[in-house]
């Protein structure tokens, strides 16, 4: 696998001054421009999720770039995909959970049924920095009855503290590729 995370990483892009100055933004799109990058990025995540929480029932993806990811692996293990979107994005009757942003509130929601009383739910998303998005990810599972194994991530900006924010409420979080510094 190591070989794997090799190639991943040598084909992240890096864009200096995005979203703002000073900010050098890490894109895991970049890598997704390679057929080997995205077959390397799916024998390591299937991989670690046969390790680490093979008895997953739900793959949850975040809007959006999640979504690249829950597809794949809920189709490989042959479990459910189900998405969280932001308010307004889903049909019928959604359950809400608004949470606090650094500037204001947002709310994600998740379809009513979607996932049943003590599924157990791995999340995945492309990226991990405050942890704010994933936090909130976290309760709205488990405010409908489903119990979260594991965060998954591709990639961590670990000075933005987002891990320590998840492991205080009891998540477990695994992500694949760390970076230090986003200057």
């Amino acid at each position: 696998m190591t070989a794997d995370l090799e190639l991943i990483k040598k084909h992240i892009g890096e864009y200096p001054d995005f979203p703002k100055k000073g900010i050098l933004f890490k894109d895991i799109f970049t890598a997704l421009r390679s057929g080997p990058v995205c077959q390397a990025l799916k024998r390591l995540i299937i991989a670690h999720i046969r390790a680490t929480c093979p008895d997953v029932q739900v793959v949850v993806g975040l809007e959006a770039r999640g979504f690249l990811f829950s597809l794949m692996i809920a189709a490989e293990l042959g479990i459910a995909c189900v998405p969280i979107r932001k308010k307004g994005k889903l049909p019928g009757e959604c359950v809400k959970y608004e949470y606090k942003l650094e500037y204001g509130t947002d709310v994600f929601e998740i379809q009513q049924g979607s996932i049943l009383p003590g599924q157990k739910v791995l999340i995945i998303d492309d990226l991990l920095a405050t942890g704010g998005t994933m936090d909130a990810a976290n309760k709205l599972v488990q405010q409908i009855g489903g119990t979260v194994e594991q965060n998954l991530v591709i990639i961590e900006l670990t000075m933005l503290g987002g891990r320590e924010k998840l492991k205080a409420s009891g998540v477990k979080v695994h992500s694949f590729i760390q970076y230090d510094d986003v200057e």
